[in-house]
């Protein structure tokens, strides 16, 4: 059960929003970095939220009826009204409030059957104009009040609700950002911790080979069922129409159908189902607040010298992202989760389990 609900019942079909409006301007954009995200400069002055006021989280279980967590930050949802607006919002800033339900109901639920749902509010950066700023200042912006938040989000969790069961960490774009900084930072003086982690989804955001070096703590997953790993992917069309504004040089990349990292296509034959989305982005859900697959939508195949995954089955028309012009057709930023929903939910189980039996 939720404190807060993440379901929506309308059934208009779907109006891509705009990767920036995911908080993904780019890299520069998101503060990521081919070396270990940096608590910056700024950080230490930065208050962090007080995460035991109820209205700070999206979702907190009221019913603890599974053995495992996730714990989810969404991705970027807060976007300046005008000019004079703060780049960093506040944390009951209505719309990143309304944008972080809306993104939950196609991300999170996921994982609903298989782990109780811890979900932060945290502040977050508009996009756009981290965009416009030097590489510095981005990552500092993104060092200081995003990750700060979700550090802090994450302690409280784990302090006063995990009760030490295993979890999950997962999150989109910004949110995989911040993950990323807290894996960095927060895992290597809190080694119990680390080792209740089953997996961190770290999609929407390239995880590079520099970035594990400088944390050798953390692996790359290889397979299906290994744990304690990061899994990511960012997934593309065959063809895109200019520069991917969200991809690191050399970025690693997991198949979200087979779960391996080799090139070989896994068709959409064996994708256990995609979801479709509502005009205002909420996952379409029926009767009883459940989302139904989709079959057949979505193949992939790892592509390794571009750090991605290939879509070669989606309509490139269709799942391009809105008001972004010719460049960013076939970018399906918005779609990492929603294309590869239920595979994700299966891949979830099998972690878990195997997590189980090896403890």
């Amino acid at each position: 059960m939720w404190l807060k609900n993440l379901s929506s019942a309308t059934s208009t079909p779907l109006v891509l929003p705009s990767i920036a409006a995911c908080g993904s301007g780019g890299p520069a954009a998101i503060g990521q970095t081919s070396a270990a995200p940096s608590a910056g400069p700024t950080a230490t002055a930065v208050v962090r939220t007080d995460y035991s006021v109820a209205a700070n989280w999206l979702a907190v279980p009221t019913t603890i009826d599974k053995p495992v967590d996730v714990f989810y930050l969404s991705p970027t949802e807060y976007k300046r009204a005008t000019p004079s607006d703060p780049i960093v919002g506040p944390i009951d800033d209505p719309g990143m409030v309304a944008g972080d339900r809306v993104a939950s109901t196609r991300e999170v639920t996921a994982f609903a059957p298989v782990a109780n749902i811890y979900a932060p509010y945290y502040r977050q950066a508009d996009a756009a104009s981290r965009a416009a700023l030097p590489q510095a200042q981005q990552d500092a912006i993104v060092a200081g009040a995003p990750t700060q938040d979700g550090i802090a989000a994450f302690d409280y969790y784990i302090t006063h609700d995990n009760g030490g069961r295993p979890f999950f960490l997962a999150g989109h774009s910004l949110g995989s950002n911040v993950l990323a900084n807290l894996l960095a930072s927060y895992m290597p003086s809190h080694p119990d911790v680390y080792r209740r982690m089953i997996a961190a989804y770290v999609v929407g955001y390239s995880i590079t080979p520099d970035y594990l070096a400088a944390n050798p703590h953390l692996r790359f997953a290889t397979g299906p069922s290994d744990t304690g790993v990061i899994v990511s992917w960012n997934t593309e069309a065959p063809t895109i129409g200019g520069p991917n504004p969200v991809l690191l040089p050399n970025g690693l990349a997991i198949n979200p159908i087979t779960w391996t990292r080799e090139e070989t296509e896994a068709p959409a034959s064996l994708n256990l189902g995609s979801i479709a989305l509502n005009a205002d982005g909420t996952a379409v859900v029926d009767g009883q607040g459940n989302a139904a697959p989709v079959l057949g939508l979505a193949d992939a195949q790892v592509n390794l010298a571009r750090g991605v995954v290939i879509a070669s089955t989606p309509s490139v028309a269709r799942y391009s992202p809105s008001g972004g012009g010719p460049s960013l057709s076939g970018i399906y930023h918005s779609y990492d989760i929603p294309f590869y929903y239920f595979d994700l939910r299966a891949n979830a189980a099998d972690r878990a389990a195997h997590f189980a039996a090896t403890k």
